[in-house]
């Protein structure tokens, strides 16, 4: 997304159009995806995985907050693909708007890194940014269909956590990947492409079977998320976990595999159970190893800088100049200003 619109072009004139159609542009292709795979709970059509709710985080902790109207546009034209417009149409449109801008304000409030290099990131991003931020998303959605007489008051409660778990989902899988690449370093080391390629060959064969099978060995997967995180952080793990969702939510939706001979109910229930699971255990066990691996980095840099002192007293000379460190904060602070600040420009 900030390979599309640059923060030097958002800065001149009509900058902040770009901005926004891009967003709304990426929200609805985003949609389209996530319409591809559909579970009927109670009546109500949801989407296991919802990952224009990723993007919208993404965007909003990525551009800036000014980008708001991009979501609104692309949850509008979502919905006219999915069928003609009712009244009802600007309550959803609210909530699938304030809902991340929700969470994006969660986050700078928890001054979140947007690297995702501390323990207490992915934890900010799990219970702030996706679990309490999409209960709006998922109360307005489900309490109009309830008002609007499309849905029966008994069948609120299944439709809502069908809806609240597909969108946390969206935040959990979609965001992270989003920041990575936002914040990776192009072109990427090839220094270990070739376990790469290895967890990747071993991934498309384990998986498979886990999912497809009607034995319950979707536990199978879990080697797979550690093995990534502990070699590949974040970037290895999000995209196990993510390769791994999308094929055990074709396999719930096409009642193959382990989700044969079960009612909608159990499956949807079985399938967010998994998911779940497995996109908090990568999330939280990648950052912790992350923090670890910048703990020991730091504290290897001074190592070296204080022998690099001591030579130079022990020469008789003045010390070297410390060069300041670099941060990650999403609100502006002790790093100049950050995407969210009021205080900076798109």
């Amino acid at each position: 997304m900030a390979a599309v619109v640059g923060n030097d072009d958002l800065r001149r004139p009509g900058g902040s159009a770009v901005q926004v159609l891009a967003v709304a542009a990426c929200y609805y292709g985003s949609a389209r995806l996530g319409l591809l795979r559909e579970l009927s709970v109670e009546g109500a059509v949801v989407s296991p995985i919802w990952p224009p709710t990723g993007v919208a985080v993404a965007a909003l902790l990525i551009l800036g907050l000014r980008c708001w109207p991009g979501i609104t546009i692309g949850a509008f034209f979502a919905v006219l693909a999915i069928g003609t417009p009712r009244i009802d149409v600007l309550g959803t449109l609210a909530g699938q708007t304030l809902a991340p801008v929700c969470a994006a304000l969660l986050l700078r409030r928890a001054r979140f890194r947007t690297d995702l290099s501390r323990l207490r990131d992915g934890i900010a991003l799990v219970f702030l940014g996706a679990l309490p931020a999409m209960l709006i998303s998922a109360t307005t959605g489900a309490g109009l269909l309830v008002l609007m007489h499309r849905l029966n008051a008994h069948s609120f409660w299944p439709a809502w956590l069908a809806w609240w778990v597909g969108d946390a989902m969206g935040v959990l899988l979609i965001t992270p990947l989003l920041l990575l690449l936002h914040n990776a370093r192009w072109p990427p080391s090839l220094a270990r492409w070739k376990e790469a390629t290895a967890l990747a060959l071993v991934t498309c064969g384990i998986v498979p079977v886990a999912v497809y099978s009607t034995v319950s060995v979707l536990f199978l997967v879990y080697p797979l998320i550690i093995w990534a995180a502990l070699r590949f952080q974040l970037v290895g793990s999000v995209l196990c976990a993510l390769a791994t969702s999308v094929l055990a939510t074709i396999a719930a939706t096409d009642g193959a595999g382990a989700f044969v001979g079960l009612s909608r109910i159990e499956v949807m229930a079985k399938l967010q159970a998994f998911n779940g699971a497995m996109a908090l255990t990568t999330l939280l066990l990648s950052a912790l190893i992350t923090e670890q691996h910048n703990t020991r980095r730091s504290v290897a840099k001074a190592c070296q800088e204080l022998v690099e002192v001591l030579e130079h007293l022990t020469a008789g000379e003045a010390p070297p100049p410390r060069a300041q460190p670099e941060t990650g904060h999403i609100d502006g602070t002790d790093g100049g200003p950050g995407p969210l600040s009021p205080g900076r420009s798109p």
